[in-house]
């Protein structure tokens, strides 16, 4: 459990950085919302907020929001049926691709952002144009 925590604190650390590199004040409710993040499963923002004014109830809906818009442009986390905070800073991170034959292969992003620049560029998609981000659909 300790583990975790120091884990945890990494994380906190390494998100906190990245928001003030941006320009964002790190304030005790955006830290709020990283702490319940990291230590909680969210499915979506109105359960991180309720649980995030239960210790302040000064926070408001649209903080929590616009908090969780800035983490995901950050690259920071991902929702995927439940809010997730991505590894970053020397943890791993990256894709796995799984078959059919039940083995997989780990890619990490930058090999797959150039795999499918390259795949597109071939097939005619991006017409001079770079690839800003790429973004997973839950169907």
């Amino acid at each position: 459990m300790e583990k975790k925590n120091i884990e945890n604190r990494e994380l906190k650390n390494a998100i906190l950085e990245q928001l003030r590199e941006k320009g964002c004040r790190v304030t005790r409710q955006r830290e709020l919302l990283v702490d319940i993040i990291l230590q909680e499963r969210c499915n979506n923002c109105k359960e991180i907020y309720y649980m995030a004014a239960k210790q302040d109830p000064k926070i408001g809906m649209a903080t929590v929001y616009r908090m969780m818009n800035t983490l995901e442009e950050m690259g920071a986390l991902k929702w995927r049926n439940e809010y997730r905070i991505c590894e970053q800073n020397g943890a791993k991170s990256g894709y796995v691709v799984e078959f059919q034959d039940s083995t997989s292969l780990e890619i990490n992003p930058e090999l797959l952002h150039g795999m499918l620049e390259k795949e597109l560029e071939t097939r005619g998609y991006l017409q001079e144009r770079k690839i800003r981000r790429v973004a997973t659909l839950q169907v």
